[in-house]
């Protein structure tokens, strides 16, 4: 007998995956515990339209994704800040500054922990951090540190 799995089953598939089981089985132990359904017409129907809806929708995600990725791309963050002796900071330009930045002056919302700098800054220069917008998909952004 052909069933569609409703949830994850140990040993026979994952979750809407259509698999052929014996007719004990399936009456016995996965139609009562609701763990899968007969694979009629309309439910295979049922399950083609969720799978095409989720790729539709992974597809926007990923699109809006690469947007923000290349709108973040353009962006050249301009910090300014106390410096002593040989340029070097009073503390130390952290992911959570950077976030606020371009939170407040581009109107755009970062995690501080989706933002990846090579190593802490701590004078005065030109860096790059990167921001990662979405799995395999990121951003560097431009970070310019100057002495106030």
């Amino acid at each position: 007998m052909k069933v569609i799995l409703l949830q994850d089953v140990k040993d026979l598939g994952k979750k809407d995956a259509i698999v052929n089981v014996s007719d004990g089985y399936a009456r016995n132990f996965l139609f009562p515990r609701k763990a899968a359904v007969e694979a009629s017409e309309g439910a295979l129907k049922t399950i083609a339209d969720k799978k095409s809806s989720e790729a539709n929708k992974k597809n926007m995600e990923v699109q809006a994704a690469k947007d923000l990725a290349d709108k973040l791309s353009k962006i050249e963050i301009n910090i300014k800040s106390k410096t002593g002796d040989n340029g070097k900071l009073f503390g130390s330009i952290t992911n959570k500054d950077i976030a606020e930045i371009i939170k407040s002056k581009h109107k755009i919302e970062i995690d501080k922990k989706k933002i990846v700098l090579n190593d802490a800054i701590k004078t005065v220069g030109i860096y790059q951090a990167e921001i990662k917008v979405y799995p395999e998909i990121s951003a560097k952004v431009k970070i310019i540190i100057s002495a106030e």
